[in-house]
C-alpha cells in the first residue's frame, strides 16, 4: 500500500499460502493449549477455547488509484513484549490501531468496521477487544462498530490470515 502511494510501483500482489504438510505444528499448538478441543472458533464467544487451524491461499491485486480507494492506510507493528506465544500484548495492539488510523487521516469515531485477529482464545479475545475499547472509546452512542473475524469461518490460515481478513473486508 505504501508504494503504491508513494508511486514506488503501479501494481502490487499481495500473497499469502497455508499448508498443512505435516502434524508436528497442529501436534505442537494442541499441547500448548492453543487449538480448540472441538476444532472450532468461537470468536468473541464465551464458548471460545481456542483457535481451529485452517489452509489455503488468498491473493489480492492493487493498483494505484481509485482501486484502492478502500484502502485508507495500514499500519505494521511488531506485538512487544508479552508473557508468551499465546498472550497478546494489548498497548501494542492499541498502538497498531491508533498508527492505521492516523495513517489513514481517519478519526476514531468514524472507524465503522474492525477485521479483527480474533482467534477465539479465552485469553487473546478480550485482550483485543478491550484494546479496540481503548482506542475506540470516543465513538458517539449509537455510532456503531461492525467486528468480524474471518477465523471464526475459515480457521486460523497463519501465513494467509492476514489477506484473507483483507478480503473479508472488500467484500
Amino acid at each position: 500500500v505504501r508504494c503504491l502511494e508513494h508511486g514506488d510501483c503501479d501494481v502490487a500482489l499481495v500473497s499469502g499460502v497455508n499448508a498443512m504438510l505435516t502434524a508436528r505444528v497442529s501436534v505442537d499448538f494442541a499441547i500448548a493449549g492453543m487449538t480448540s478441543p472441538t476444532g472450532r472458533c468461537h470468536t468473541f464467544d464465551s464458548r471460545a477455547d481456542g483457535f481451529a487451524r485452517g489452509e489455503g491461499t488468498s491473493s489480492v491485486v492493487l493498483t494505484s488509484g481509485e482501486a484502492t480507494a478502500g484502502l485508507c492506510g495500514s499500519a505494521v507493528r511488531q506485538d512487544g513484549r508479552s508473557a508468551s506465544l499465546t498472550a497478546p500484548n494489548g498497548q501494542a495492539q492499541q498502538g497498531l490501531l491508533r498508527g492505521a488510523l492516523a495513517e489513514a487521516g481517519v478519526a476514531a469515531a468514524a472507524h465503522a468496521l474492525s477485521e479483527a485477529h480474533g482467534t477465539g482464545t479465552p485469553l487473546g479475545d478480550p485482550i483485543e477487544a478491550g484494546s479496540l475499547a481503548a482506542v475506540l472509546a470516543e465513538r458517539r452512542v449509537g455510532n456503531v462498530l461492525s467486528c468480524s473475524s474471518v477465523k471464526a469461518n475459515l480457521g486460523h490460515g497463519e501465513s494467509t490470515a492476514g489477506v484473507s481478513g483483507l478480503l473479508r473486508l472488500a467484500s
